[in-house]
């Protein structure tokens, strides 16, 4: 599947691969939680790579967005005992100091597993309500200890995370390691993450060592609840502040020729997803100039025809 999908692009980033048992998010999930995978994550870095790709593999922990029957029983955790708000959340419990140590060192452990399997980088999932961003969020993380309060507090669980996944890259990685960090720009929730929380993790991100920084947006040109940050698209605001320190990864309903170049205005790279699923050689067909054969019926269209014959 990833192999029919990796023709003619410069990467391909998998789905999200959790790093520990209770981080599952989600019942056939890709898992980089234990060193008996390697061969098989192998298999699927040679699979995308054989067509000239770059191999990342994303690595996340679903925190909350999960529920006992995915995790065989266990409570779901979180950075606090606060449910989601969205029907039949279940409520987590929140991580010890020890878990939340443990779970950090466990993103190191799979950042190792991805260099033995011979995945060219990672991504860090901080994006989609998961667990990175859980302890970002004010929503999730109401802790009055280190790791939460405030943005700084807050932040702490993020810092850390890149300290150990970077540990991992300078102790095992023989070769350039990609690591790029995925987020999410704002939440609907009250109290939750505002965009101008967002401006000021984008400030913190620019000075690591990421690779990249990769915006999660269902539409690239959508504009922020923000009334300060409402004159310009998102990815343009994210763009202007990464002050061309980071590569910025563009995302969003990224269809077709016009729909790159309008990307690629406030960013060096275009991501894109739903129309690899049900177009497969759409990059292939862009570099040939093959435009009228993309695929351009609505996705739910598309998705029944490809995987719901008939």
């Amino acid at each position: 599947y990833y192999a029919e999908r990796s023709k003619g692009l410069g990467a391909v980033i998998t789905g999200a691969a959790n790093v520990q048992d209770l981080g599952k998010g989600w019942p056939g999930e890709l898992s980089i939680a234990h060193d008996e995978m390697v061969p098989r994550l192998s298999d699927l870095a040679t699979a995308i790579k054989e067509n000239g790709a770059k191999a990342i593999v994303q690595i996340f922990h679903g925190g909350r967005m999960t529920n006992r029957a995915t995790l065989s029983g266990e409570q779901t955790v979180s950075a606090s005992a606060v449910p989601a708000e969205r029907p039949h959340a279940e409520t987590p419990r929140a991580l010890s100091e020890a878990e939340i140590k443990e779970t950090i060192q466990a993103f190191g452990e799979a950042t190792r597993r991805a260099i033995e399997a011979g995945f060219d980088g990672v991504e860090l999932h901080g994006a989609n309500t998961y667990l990175i961003q859980q302890f970002f969020s004010p929503h999730s993380n109401r802790r009055n200890d280190q790791w939460g309060g405030s943005l700084e507090n807050r932040y702490r669980f993020i810092d850390e995370l890149l300290k150990s996944v970077f540990q991992a890259v300078d102790t095992y990685a023989k070769k350039p390691f990609i690591v790029g960090y995925r987020f999410s720009p704002e939440e609907f929730e009250t109290p939750g993450i505002r965009f101008e929380e967002t401006i000021w993790l984008v400030e913190q991100l620019r000075e690591t060592k990421l690779d990249y920084l990769h915006v999660s947006l269902n539409t690239y040109d959508r504009i922020a609840r923000s009334d300060s940050y409402n004159q310009k698209s998102i990815l343009r605001y994210v763009h202007e502040t990464l002050q061309g320190k980071i590569p910025l990864v563009g995302v969003g309903n990224v269809r077709n020729r016009k729909d790159v170049e309008a990307v690629l205005a406030d960013a060096e790279l275009v991501a894109v997803g739903q129309q690899l699923l049900v177009d497969p050689e759409w990059a292939v067909k862009l570099s040939e100039n093959r435009d009228a054969e993309l695929v351009t019926k609505p996705f739910a269209q598309a998705y029944q025809e490809l995987y719901l014959p008939n």
